[in-house]
């Protein structure tokens, strides 16, 4: 056959194709015993939900036949289970864990190693039911950035990623400590900011690299290995100029805060949601009802530290003395705030605590006195809202990514059924079923 005419056969079939030949739609059918689809409403029993090609097509009352849907439609028996849309963590650390060997990774290992690890980690948080997560804050932004565009091209298993840009000022919090001044101009990253202007710099840097989302740290931390404190280390004017310029730029701005101090100043620059916040006082409550902000509370990472403190002795002094204090404070002042009426959105800081255990912080934030129902909501319905992703994430309505959980037992009932999530999907495709 000639060349021409080769060209002209595949050119009929292509033109076949398009003209009307498509490819079989990918149905599945889940039958639910019980179907909280938009928590904060009631959940209902025996309920049915169509997917098509990852997405939510149809939610209905009984237990419809899978050939009702289509020929090849796939169902998937969970009428002995409890399901919800998959839960969302607005704070993680995906690349790495603290450890008594985590300094030493951090010499030895690639920069191909920790992104491998990464990998790990982000399939360890997918099976613990958390289809959706923000990370705030690593090593290596780039092989974030890298991760979050390998999962949504489907090349690897994990969550959804939300990822952040640090922004810090020179010797605070997130900026590099603990190490010789060499290997401190080494690591030092180019966003690290002095003033209102370099500060601009700054934002702008982070979001031409592939910022989702703006991570500052307006107040010292506990995991800095120095005596600076956990109060204000950014200027007001510092802080002003990051939330014009990221708004400015589509980035909501995520900010690390301990101190009132801090807290109330990040506040009154607009920012979008506090980190830990874990010293809020009357006036942090009252800023956080007037601009609408969210409160992200991490008491997992709080009751980790306390515990590495009082068990181990790989922490210097400076940061156990602040984990001690910090870390046993912030359940009282979240139980203020949730009492008060602060939005809550869930996140637990893992890369602190073990990833994987993210369910944790449910656990403690009931304890805390929060109910149920609103853990749910946190996790789910706030955390999409938080990430400007209602459109699609949160519940399990028609029109949404087919992000859904799992459990034996209601953890409306209880909490802890999180603990061990039975069946995992994101985006119509089944991750795990015990």
């Amino acid at each position: 056959m000639k060349r021409s005419l080769k060209m002209a056969v595949a050119a009929a079939l292509l033109s076949t194709v398009a003209g009307g030949a498509t490819l079989a739609a990918d149905i599945k059918v889940i039958h639910a015993g019980e179907l909280l689809a938009v928590p904060g409403k009631a959940a209902k029993k025996n309920q049915t939900v169509v997917i098509e090609d990852g997405m939510i097509k149809a939610v209905e009352d009984g237990f419809k036949a899978a050939a009702d849907y289509g020929d090849d439609a796939t169902l998937i028996d969970l009428k002995d289970s409890f399901v919800m849309p998959g839960l969302m963590d607005m704070h993680v650390h995906i690349q790495g864990e603290l450890s008594a060997n985590a300094d030493s990774q951090t010499l030895r290992w690639s920069s191909e190693d920790v992104g491998m690890h990464s990998v790990y980690f982000a399939d360890k948080t997918l099976q613990a039911g958390f289809t959706t997560v923000r990370n705030l804050g690593a090593s290596s932004p780039q092989h974030i950035y890298a991760l979050r565009d390998a999962i949504d091209r489907g090349w690897v298993d994990g969550p959804r990623i939300v990822a952040s840009g640090g922004v810090s000022p020179t010797g605070g919090h997130g900026d590099v400590d603990g190490m010789r001044h060499d290997l401190l101009e080494l690591y030092t990253s180019k966003t690290i900011c002095d003033g209102p202007f370099d500060c601009r710099r700054a934002v702008r840097e982070a979001v031409k690299f592939g910022a989702d989302v703006i991570k500052i740290t307006a107040t010292g931390g506990v995991l800095s290995d120095t005596n600076t404190g956990t109060g204000q280390q950014m200027a007001d004017d510092e802080l002003k100029e990051i939330m014009d310029t990221a708004h400015s730029l589509g980035r909501k701005v995520a900010a690390h805060a301990h101190a009132a101090e801090g807290i109330n100043a990040a506040l009154r620059a607009g920012v979008d949601s506090i980190e830990h916040g874990s010293y809020a006082d009357a006036e942090s409550i009252r800023l956080f009802k007037k601009g609408g902000a969210y409160l992200v509370p991490t008491l997992l990472a709080g009751d980790t530290v306390v515990n590495m403190a009082k068990n181990s002795n790989f922490m210097s002094e400076d940061i156990k003395s602040k984990a001690l204090r910090v870390g046993g404070d912030m359940m009282a002042n979240f139980k203020a705030s949730y009492k008060a009426g602060v939005k809550i959105a869930y996140g637990t800081d893992s890369g602190v605590s073990r990833h994987g255990t993210n369910a944790q912080e449910a656990v403690l934030m009931h304890q805390a006195g929060m109910k149920p129902m609103d853990v749910l909501v946190s996790a789910t319905v706030s955390a999409a809202d938080l990430i400007n992703m209602s459109d699609s994430l949160g519940t399990i309505e028609v029109g949404k990514h087919a992000d859904i959980i799992a459990t034996h037992g209601s953890p409306l009932e209880n909490i802890e059924e999180l603990l061990d999530v039975d069946f995992v999907m994101k985006a119509g495709k089944q991750v795990k079923k015990q």
